[in-house]
């Protein structure tokens, strides 16, 4: 597919007590049997003062070239001296790398008229990313087991006159010395003093957060008189991947979002990547733990196949995802996991990973033009602006054959 361009800590930690206690039998020890090729790229260098904000796109990032197949990619921010930047400090909203093919002979590498994205195998067509996770990103697992992978490179698929290329969306805030932390990360308009989008269009007035208020070179509300010093910092990403051969399965990239407003009656998806929880225990009475707040909705996959993985993404506050098949099955459920000290991946407050799906071979299949449940769960105990609920697969069309070896 090608297109052209206070209440908050004690319910943190019911929800780690709640989550862990679930059963992690979903996210099966991945063994790799085949030895891969790794690097490790930095982006390009930005620099973030306590309350600023960069949302930024950097084209022809380094990236393995040739016709190979990603097992992995991964990645978390960090200083000169390559030491990994908490979230408390540099909150990661989120990174996601695109594939696009630009013109062999065009030196502007940022002229975006002549580039077409590759995007994903759908559904939304603004979510076309290969890769993509935010504050999450230290602890979720991203490989793709053995024999399958995320194939790339095809000289077969690069149009004439064109070369594949690969950039990078890096989306941080710098919250150090922030009025309200967290109230920086979900992007509250208020503490950013802002009436317009980056276009200068004013905003609705019902719109009290979310990436509308915190684009690039925005500033969060911090505290009178803090002194912080501005630090250049870098997205460190490593990609791990195999040469090509025909013994390799090759998968598709799904992405679904709970806030797409299809209703069965057409085939366009209208995602709108993030939605609000309104505030709904206060001065009920109901304990921390049942104030939660859950959105769904219906989804449709083009062209179905076996699921190899699976993932959602969710920001602070988020109680859980699921996945349900048209019959209501479970295809994957994919739970937060909260930090719990002061040091990177394991920040207090802050979800620093989720756990995936690796579902035994054959045993989860999705038909073609299915329809499936997408249900987002956060918790309700304070109001939460700015939210994801997105869901990640990976499907096959067919199974490993046992007499393929690499």
């Amino acid at each position: 597919m090608v297109f052209r361009f206070g209440d908050w800590s004690f319910c943190v930690a019911i929800l780690v007590l709640v989550l862990s206690s679930i059963s992690s039998s979903n996210s099966l020890r991945i063994k790799k049997q085949v030895k891969t090729k790794s690097a490790v790229f930095l982006s390009p260098e930005f620099e973030l003062g306590p309350g600023s904000v960069i949302n930024r796109f950097y084209y022809d990032i380094d990236f393995p070239r040739g016709h190979i197949a990603v097992k992995s990619f991964n990645a978390e921010v960090v200083d000169e001296a390559g030491n990994p930047i908490p979230l408390h400090e540099t909150y990661l909203h989120h990174w996601v790398v695109y594939r696009y093919y630009q013109p062999k002979d065009d030196h502007q590498k940022h002229n975006r008229s002549k580039v077409m994205i590759v995007g994903n195998n759908g559904i939304c067509q603004n979510l076309g990313q290969y890769y993509g996770l935010g504050s999450e990103t230290r602890k979720t697992p991203t490989f793709v087991p053995d024999p399958y992978g995320v194939e790339v490179g095809n000289p077969a698929e690069i149009p004439d006159g064109y070369e594949e290329r690969w950039l990078v969306n890096v989306h941080a805030i710098d919250t150090r010395g922030a009025v309200d932390g967290l109230g920086c990360t979900e992007c509250r308009c208020d503490l950013y003093n802002v009436s317009k989008d980056e276009y200068g269009r004013p905003l609705r007035s019902d719109y009290r957060g979310g990436l509308l208020c915190c684009y690039d070179q925005t500033e969060c509300k911090v505290r009178k008189g803090f002194q912080g010093v501005k630090r250049s910092l870098y997205l460190r990403y490593t990609v791990e991947w195999i040469d090509w051969t025909d013994s390799i399965l090759p998968v598709k990239i799904y992405i679904f979002d709970v806030t797409d407003t299809w209703n069965g009656l057409n085939s366009e998806h209208h995602c709108q990547v993030e939605y609000e929880v309104v505030e709904s225990c206060k001065g009920t009475g109901m304990t921390s733990d049942r104030c939660i707040d859950t959105k769904s909705t219906r989804v449709s996959i083009p062209k179905g196949g076996y699921v190899v993985y699976g993932a959602a993404h969710q920001h602070t506050g988020g109680a859980g995802s699921t996945l349900y098949g048209e019959d209501g099955r479970v295809i994957c459920w994919s739970n937060p996991i909260y930090g719990k000290g002061k040091q990177a991946g394991d920040e207090a407050g802050y979800i620093v990973g989720m756990s995936t799906c690796y579902p035994e071979p054959g045993s989860v299949k999705i038909l073609d033009g299915e329809t499936l449940v997408l249900e987002s769960k956060y918790s309700s105990s304070q109001a939460h602006t700015g939210v994801m609920g997105l869901f990640y697969i990976l499907v096959a069309d067919q199974l490993p054959n046992s007499s393929k070896i690499f």
